[in-house]
């Protein structure tokens, strides 16, 4: 999420595998994506009813949908709709954008992630920099063709109405406090934090109260959601295990930067317990999301990619097996989110978008 979020230039992920460089770099810069000639659903999808197109510019990500799923908040940076930086906006869940700019619901100031409902479709929550300082905080610079997320220490967690008056502050420790996603039992919020000096995820109640640190392991866990039943916890992790990859893990993360090119997805039970491995397919895999049914899990990945993209969507079972791609794009799909009735899937695409950069929000009808 965010990770959810932390995904500002979602585009340039594409310099994400390290399988051939001199391609690689070649590809990145370009910033051009393929011009998809035919309709919106590719023909190889056969779990998409039909899809629709939602935004038409900018890079939009990280929707998510309200309780009663009649309306979407989500992230963007479109310049259009007067932001420098990723703000939040509000959309009821049968609205379009492409003339037309939605409400914003953050304060307009520093940079915002990962904006999730609470109880009641009335306020939810949200992570902001804006305490830091009212300009967009600064990205980072490649680092000899790499690619890295910063993670500003100066986020943290508040609640807003969706006038985006902010009626609450959840975090207050120092350093990153972020990528904050509520439990469809509605009664807890996890998110991931700086505050032991490493990055990792925590529970809380909705208020803030009971907090409580959910892993403990050398690496960056993140991007965490809930199942459907509130059990269970599905996230992603880079876990160096090397003495060279733990170095540069920790010189990074004292500069307040991550590395996001090798990731595996994790899950465990919502307290820590029972936490296991459960892809290990390689490159980066990412932005995981329950299948409704609580038994499988939709993810991004370019875990077959040569080149560091095209990142497609997949669907795994919570055992490991039976891998199935979803999607079947040349450049970018991630950041899947069903809504709480299942029928329909909320995802990121650059189809569509006429060789550009612009990333998108399109909701498909989903069939199993």
């Amino acid at each position: 999420m965010k990770f959810r979020v932390l995904f500002l230039v979602i585009v340039t992920l594409f310099i994400t595998s390290c399988k051939n460089k001199k391609k690689e770099k070649d590809d990145a810069y370009s910033g051009e994506t393929k011009k998809w000639q035919g309709g919106l659903i590719y023909p190889e999808e056969k779990h998409f009813k039909s899809l629709k197109q939602i935004t038409f510019g900018g890079d939009n990500a990280e929707a998510y949908w309200s309780f009663d799923d009649k309306q979407i908040i989500f992230q963007s940076n479109n310049k259009g709709w007067g932001v420098n930086c990723d703000q939040m906006f509000l959309m009821n869940a049968d609205e379009t954008f492409k003339n037309k700019k939605p409400p914003m619901i953050s304060t307009g100031l520093g940079r915002t992630t990962c904006a999730y409902f609470l109880p009641g479709d009335k306020e939810f929550v949200y992570g902001s920099t804006h305490l830091g300082g009212k300009e967009c905080p600064d990205a980072p610079l490649r680092r000899e063709g790499k690619y890295v997320w910063p993670i500003y220490d100066s986020y943290d967690i508040f609640v807003a109405d969706l006038e985006g008056n902010i009626t609450k502050q959840l975090t207050t420790e120092k350093g990153y406090d972020a990528e904050a996603t509520v439990s469809p039992k509605g009664d807890k919020i996890v998110f991931t934090s700086m505050r032991t000096g490493d990055l990792e995820l925590f529970t809380m109640n909705i208020d803030g109260s009971d907090v409580k640190q959910i892993t403990n392991q050398l690496g960056y866990d993140g991007g965490a959601f809930f199942s459907p039943d509130g059990t269970k916890l599905i996230f992603r992790s880079s876990r160096p295990k090397t003495a060279a990859e733990i170095k540069e893990y920790q010189d990074l993360l004292k500069e307040g930067l991550v590395q996001p090119t090798q990731m595996e997805l994790y899950i465990c039970n919502a307290d820590g317990t029972g936490l296991r491995q459960l892809t290990d397919l390689g490159n980066a895999n990412w932005s995981p999301f329950f299948h409704p049914s609580g038994k499988k899990i939709l993810f991004s990945s370019n875990f077959e990619s040569e080149r560091g993209f095209p990142f497609n969507l997949y669907m795994i079972d919570l055992d490991g097996k039976n891998l199935e791609r979803i999607t079947h794009g040349e450049t970018f799909d991630a950041f899947p989110v069903f809504s709480n009735d299942g029928k329909k899937l909320i995802f990121s695409s650059n189809r569509n978008n006429g060789g550009g950069r612009d990333t998108n929000l399109f909701i498909a009808e989903w069939q199993d």
